[in-house]
């Protein structure tokens, strides 16, 4: 069920909080919401499973390009955390989120119990993004689900042997269908500041990588990733060679995270942040 809890500035943001035991905070991708770990949820083992739509996606309110930040989406998942009394939580992020809890790593370590990345390293390759760019904060062609579904194979290169009902499962949870055809479910202003931090100078974002250390860490990679490179995932092998690694065949960015390399490696992330 779908809950809304006030922000420190005052912001409403959307989230879901259920079962018990180890909190796994799921933090999903730039234009993704909570729906990103649907195909996850079914296989994870008794926990507390905790999920949150970003402002400005989803069921959450719209604030504005300057707010669609790293630092503050990292702040909102802490007031959450708080708005829980959760001390501390695993975190499982996929690509946006995976920045969002390296930052958390760096600036409220002693909140986190470890951090599982989908599909997201300290570089970002170019390319990748800039496939992000001619998507981002635009309505798709596609009409229907169902067309978008047809076109989805065509237009995500890298990935392989996905079947036609997973296709149309993507479609439908992060496309909402209208009279006029498929719209996206968040802020077009989104656009706005993807761009800003496009255009802008490269961070050197491995301080945060390493300011994971003496955390449970695990990395899933798309075999096919266009935006985590095999030289970015090597270096951070080489940093933190007792890193969770699973490398997903047929994926480019991002898998599903229910592929069986995929499991295997979320399974033994949450067994490392068992006492």
């Amino acid at each position: 069920m779908t809950r809304v809890f006030t922000a420190s500035d005052g912001t409403r943001l959307a989230y879901a909080d259920e079962g018990e035991g180890l909190p796994l905070l799921c933090l999903p991708g730039l234009t993704r919401t909570m729906a990103d770990f649907d195909y996850l949820r079914p296989h994870l083992p008794p926990l507390r499973l905790i999920r949150m739509d970003y402002r400005g996606r989803g069921a959450s309110q719209w604030t504005g390009a300057a707010t669609y930040t790293v630092p503050q989406e990292a702040k909102d998942a802490l007031d959450l955390l708080d708005h829980l009394g959760v001390d501390r939580a695993a975190i499982l992020g996929t690509s946006r989120g995976g920045l969002i809890g390296m930052l958390l790593a760096a600036l409220a370590k002693p909140r986190l119990i470890g951090l599982c990345l989908n599909d997201i390293g300290p570089e970002i390759h170019r390319p990748g993004l800039t496939r992000i760019f001619d998507y981002v904060g635009r309505n798709p062609a596609a009409k229907t689900h169902q067309a978008l579904a047809d076109a989805l194979p065509r237009n995500m290169p890298g990935f392989a042997n996905v079947p036609p009902d997973r296709w149309l499962a993507e479609a439908r949870l992060h496309y909402t269908a209208t009279d006029s055809g498929l719209q996206i479910t968040y802020d077009p202003a989104l656009r706005d500041a993807f761009i800003a931090g496009f255009d802008g100078p490269p961070a050197d974002l491995w301080p945060l990588f390493d300011a994971c250390a003496g955390l449970p860490l695990a990395l899933i990679r798309g075999a096919n990733s266009d935006l985590l490179t095999q030289d970015t995932t090597a270096e951070m092998r080489r940093r933190r060679p007792d890193m969770i690694f699973a490398e997903v065949p047929d994926r480019a960015h991002i898998p599903f995270l229910d592929e069986p390399e995929s499991l295997n490696a979320i399974h033994a992330f949450l067994k490392a942040c068992t006492p």
